[in-house]
């Protein structure tokens, strides 16, 4: 397309709330659409609910308990919540990309899919799993590119958004938006210290890679299995030469939703530029690093 509208939604989720946080991303994408959005963008887990991850007092209980409980909320990406999130994509006519508990069967995964109104476009498991995560999600393999009628879009989930090799794996595939959904709480836990925090990595992907990055936190308090955590929300849209488009780093009781226009101009624009970093490559070089 020559230009569409993206939105993110600062929905809050809750861990064992997933019929209620699917009716929640409902709500947030009827008003995308009814503002012209052709994209909209939810935080890491937005759908099954983040467990949070720091617990106080008996750690090995606590990892027990919490194992049991995320093996309840895990859910099959042919299950319910992907199809409620398609039936949301078509009666909006947006195309909706919201994270879950994937159940692999014998693995969980940190998940991400991608409906339109036509259907499931794709889904993206988390590769890069931090320390506190460990206990939960297993890394996901090499993520693919979805072609779209808005473009060629992937993602890129929370921790991989630190690792430069991650997006490059989707440039290589020439992706031109890349989707960066978080859940993160870096203190002193507001939303303009998650945009501080997260942005110098998010930019820096956009720039190396000549990409547009949509980029949205987790909002609310969260507590489960007898632990809890604060995430403060936070949103960025990011264009090919690394500026930022927009960003919502106020806090609020209630999150706004962040909008943004992408034209195609820009991308060309950015990858006709003599410094253009992506055509600069020299994959001959690189093997040592994967060695």
């Amino acid at each position: 397309m020559d230009s569409f509208r993206v939105a993110t939604g600062g929905v809050e989720s809750k861990p064992g709330e997933t019929a209620q946080n699917l009716e929640k991303i409902r709500d947030w994408c009827e008003h995308a659409a009814r503002k012209g959005a052709r994209l909209a963008l939810f935080p890491e887990l937005s759908v099954t609910g983040f467990i949070p991850n720091h617990p106080i007092g008996d750690h090995s209980a606590w990892v027990r308990e919490a194992l049991v409980g995320a093996r309840r909320l895990a859910e099959p990406l042919s299950g319910r919540s992907v199809a409620v999130l398609r039936e949301i994509a078509r009666a909006s006519d947006l195309h909706v990309a919201a994270g879950l508990m994937e159940d692999a069967g014998n693995l969980l995964y940190n998940t991400m899919v991608l409906v339109g109104p036509e259907g499931l476009l794709g889904a993206w498991r988390k590769m890069h799993i931090p320390m506190f995560e460990t206990p939960f999600y297993n890394g996901g393999p090499t993520p693919v590119v979805a072609e779209t009628s808005l473009g060629r879009l992937g993602v890129n989930i929370c921790f991989d958004a630190l690792m430069p090799e991650s997006t490059r794996l989707l440039a290589v595939q020439n992706v031109e938006i890349v989707l960066f959904p978080f859940a993160a709480d870096p203190p002193p836990g507001t939303a303009a210290a998650w945009v501080d925090w997260a942005g110098p990595a998010v930019r820096a992907r956009c720039v190396e890679n000549g990409v547009f990055g949509v980029a949205c936190n987790y909002t609310g308090h969260v507590a489960y299995a007898g632990a809890e955590q604060t995430f403060p929300g936070g949103a960025m849209v990011v264009g090919p030469r690394g500026k930022v488009l927009a960003e919502q780093r106020s806090d609020g009781n209630c999150p706004p939703m962040l909008f943004a226009d992408l034209y195609a101009d820009t991308l060309l624009d950015a990858r006709a530029d003599p410094e253009y970093l992506f055509r600069f490559r020299r994959p001959e070089l690189y093997g040592p690093l994967a060695r």
